[in-house]
This record gives C-alpha cells, sequence and structure tokens, in this order.
C-alpha cells in the first residue's frame, strides 16, 4: 500500500489545468477575446519595441528602459496565453509535470524582472525631475544598460532557486490545479510533502524580488510628486508630471493587480474572484503598456507617424514600379 501511495504522489501524470473550464458556454467568446487581446499584445509591445530602435528621438535612457519593458511584457504574455488558447482548441488541459515548472519558472522571473525594471524606470524618472541638471551626468548609456542588465538578472537567478525547491515537492492525484497557468500557490495546494523550506525561501526571495523594488519605486514617486508640487507655475507642474504620468500609471496597474491577487486568500468562496483578478494582472496587464504609451505619450505618438509615413511612401514607391512594368510590358 505505501509502495502504491508513493507511485501515486511521485507520478509523473499530467496536471490538469482546470483554469476557465467551469464556464463551457462561453469557451468560444474566450477564445476569440483572449486571440484577439494576444494580438493586440504581441503586436503592440514589438510596434514600440521597434520604434525604439528605429527612431533616434527615442535613443534616450527612459526610452530604452521603455523598449525592455515592450521585450518583458511580450515574454509575459507568451508565457501563459498560447498555452491558454490551445487548450481552448484541443480541448485538452493537460500539462506535463516538466511543463508546468517551465512555465511557472519564465511566468515568475519574468514578473521579478518587471518589477526591478519598474524600479529602474522610477529611479530614471527620479533624477529627470528632481536633479535635472545632473540627470546627463548621472543616467548614462552605461549605467542604463547595468540597470536593465541587472533587471533581466536577477529575477531570473532567483526563480531558478524557487523551481528547484519547488520541483523536489511530491503531489497528490488527482493532478488538478484549479487555476488557468503553474502559479505558486495553486501547486503547493497539491503537495503531499512539507512545504515549509519552499515557503520560506519564497517569502524571503518575495521580499528581495517584489517587496524592495515596490518600496523602492514608492520612494522614487514621493520625491517626484513633492518636486513637482515645489514647481510654482502651473504650467511646469504639468509638464512635468506628464513626464511620468504613463510610468506611474502603469506601475500602479501592475501592483495593483498584484497585491490583489496574492492577498485574496484562495478559499472556495473567493478562489473564482481571485481568478478574476489573475486573469486581469497575467492577460489584460501587459496589453495597458503599448496603449498607455501609445496614447498618452507625444513623442511615441510622433514616432509611429514617422514611420507610417515612410511604410506608406514605400507602399506607393512600390506600387508605382509595379504600374510602370506594367505598361512596358
Amino acid at each position: 500500500m505505501e509502495e502504491g501511495e508513493r507511485d501515486n504522489r511521485t507520478s509523473s501524470m499530467d496536471f490538469v489545468l482546470l483554469g476557465i473550464s467551469d464556464v463551457p458556454t462561453l469557451q468560444n467568446l474566450l477564445f476569440l477575446l483572449l486571440l484577439v487581446i494576444y494580438s493586440v499584445t504581441m503586436v503592440g509591445n514589438i510596434l514600440i519595441v521597434v520604434l525604439v530602435v528605429a527612431d533616434r528621438h527615442l535613443h534616450t535612457p527612459m526610452y530604452f528602459f521603455l523598449g525592455n519593458l515592450s521585450s518583458l511584457e511580450t515574454c509575459y504574455s507568451s508565457t501563459i496565453l498560447p498555452r491558454l488558447l490551445a487548450s481552448f482548441l484541443t480541448g485538452d488541459s493537460t500539462i506535463s509535470a516538466h511543463g508546468c515548472l517551465v512555465q511557472f519558472y519564465f511566468f515568475g522571473s519574468i514578473v521579478a524582472n518587471e518589477c526591478f525594471l519598474l524600479a529602474a524606470m522610477s529611479y530614471d524618472r527620479y533624477l529627470a525631475i528632481c536633479q535635472p541638471l545632473l540627470y546627463a551626468s548621472l543616467m548614462t548609456w552605461k549605467l542604463s544598460m547595468h540597470l536593465a542588465a541587472a533587471s533581466w538578472l536577477w529575477g531570473s537567478l532567483l526563480l531558478v532557486v524557487v523551481t528547484a525547491f519547488l520541483s523536489q515537492l511530491q503531489f497528490c492525484v488527482p493532478k488538478a490545479i484549479d487555476h488557468f497557468f503553474c502559479d505558486f500557490t495553486p501547486l503547493l495546494e497539491l503537495a503531499c510533502s512539507d512545504t515549509t523550506a519552499v515557503t520560506i525561501v519564497t517569502f524571503i526571495f518575495s521580499i528581495l524580488d517584489a517587496v524592495f523594488p515596490f518600496l523602492f519605486t514608492l520612494a522614487s514617486y514621493v520625491c517626484i510628486i513633492a518636486a513637482i508640487l515645489r514647481i510654482p507655475s502651473s504650467t511646469g507642474r504639468e509638464k512635468a508630471f506628464s513626464t511620468c504620468s504613463s510610468h506611474l500609471t502603469l506601475v500602479t496597474i501592475f501592483y495593483g493587480t498584484l497585491i490583489l491577487v496574492y492577498m485574496v486568500p484562495r478559499r472556495a468562496p473567493l478562489r473564482q474572484l481571485n481568478k478574476v483578478f489573475s486573469f486581469f494582472y497575467t492577460v489584460l496587464t501587459p496589453l495597458v503598456n503599448p496603449l498607455i504609451y501609445s496614447l498618452r505619450n507625444r513623442e511615441v505618438r510622433e514616432a509611429l507617424r514617422k514611420i507610417m509615413r515612410k511604410v506608406l511612401a514605400c507602399t506607393q514607391s512600390s506600387w508605382s514600379l509595379v504600374d510602370t512594368g506594367k505598361r512596358h510590358l
């Protein structure tokens, strides 16, 4: 009996992601909605990366960080939505144990990386508004690249340790995860072995890769808002605030949904609410980034107009060549 029980716990059978399968009547509508969201998210974030690279007016630290953020959001969406869309198409909600851990690792590391990147962006805005005369000498390209590289690497390294601890757990059958992706808490709920070590390690690393960056970002914006309020003219205050309003909006949405997801208990009455918050956090937040920066940022809109004019000019030139060729024939 003990051997059979151990085999049940340590078996490599697949996990089943229950996800949003409890609303079967909405499957087709959800598939179309998620497909549109994923397409817009990918196109919007990739377009921002292209604009930052192509337009020399956007070759500043602020837009360099924005390009990195858009790259992160592209990876962020791709860790969850393609798998979710495939499950809607095929009706297969299973995911292998290794696949589940890989999804958890990439999702967790990207979230941690984004926390650090948002902190780096807040520091950039702090220097631009609170130390404008020293900004160019303090926020050099070398420092910008070091901050961006640290943002990409730090969270990824921390999540290696957490994932390694998580992989040592034994899971009970049936391995049904009441979520639409492999997140930490739903996986922990299925564990049959002692979870004390992985819980302590995750708590410590959460402080390092989420709480500290959040407090740093919060402190930066307290200083920024205080500096803006000291500007005597209303025009000057509006101009200063406009340079950081997009980033502040993004920070509020990101940390607001993050806190809601992990602070709301996953008890039976609140489990569906937790899924809703998780949906906003994982699916809609990456969509918000290109919309905020394209709709509210004048320089990004201008860069987009330039790219569109070049594309239209190239298209018209190509059609002209085709028409000329036809007339010669």
